[in-house]
């Protein structure tokens, strides 16, 4: 099997940001699978509120990396720190995790 970092993103936009504002958000985080060599894959999600722990966040974020390596080469890419500065003044908060999923065999 082979190996997967993922790089997740939670994360609630500012009051006030649009629908629009926050479809392009995702548009512009997506597109970086085409502009940077190392993110694998993207994937997004709005938060369901199902047991309601949320804690403000809205929306999740997850790029796949092959290994750590290549998530510090994504977060040194230009296209990455350009979406970065894009992002950054639409959030209220946010949490960034990086970690190396464990499959479990039953």
């Amino acid at each position: 099997m082979e190996r997967e970092v993922k790089h997740m993103v939670l994360a609630k936009f500012k009051e006030g940001v649009s629908k629009e504002e926050i479809e392009e958000c995702i548009k512009q985080f997506a597109n970086l699978v085409d502009l940077v060599p190392s993110m694998k894959a993207f994937k997004w999600a709005k938060e369901l509120s199902i047991v309601n722990f949320h804690q403000g966040f809205t929306h999740v974020f997850e790029a796949i990396f092959e290994s750590a390596e290549d998530v510090g080469d994504y977060l040194a890419n230009q296209n990455h720190i350009d979406y970065g500065n894009f992002l950054m003044p639409r959030l209220d908060k946010f949490i960034i995790i990086d970690f190396e999923p464990t499959n479990v065999q039953p």
